[in-house]
């Protein structure tokens, strides 16, 4: 993640849950707030309900990477929270990928087309 931290105290995971606005889909919730600087901020929370610390684990590094891969086409200066759901359970790297997505645009904080992808299609 070049451009981003990480949430890592509580306090600023409910900074954001309190005052950024929340979106949802079947696997994730994603919350958003501004944060008055240059870089963003991604906090990752999956809950003990969604697995044993294996699949927990597993499901917090698909979507850091599924952010880190996509990083370069999301507004910069917000924190992002994601939850995952317990229907994220045993989901592929590209249903994960595609959820968080489809949460940023909702978000509106996802340029409409990526640095890439706007040359694949010539």
């Amino acid at each position: 993640m070049n451009f981003s931290e990480s949430l890592k105290k509580n306090k600023d995971f409910q900074i954001v849950y309190k005052q950024g606005e929340s979106y949802a889909n079947r696997l994730l919730v994603m919350y958003v707030r501004k944060n008055g600087m240059t870089n963003n901020r991604l906090g990752i929370s999956v809950s003990k309900k969604v697995g044993n610390s294996v699949i927990r684990h597993r499901i917090t590094r698909l979507l850091r990477e599924s952010y880190r891969l996509n990083e370069s086409s999301f507004v910069k200066g917000i924190d992002i929270v994601v939850i995952a759901r317990v229907t994220a359970k045993g989901k592929s790297y590209i249903e994960i990928e595609s959820a968080f997505k489809h949460l940023g645009k909702l978000h509106n904080i996802v340029h409409s087309t990526p640095k890439n992808e706007g040359e694949e299609k010539k």
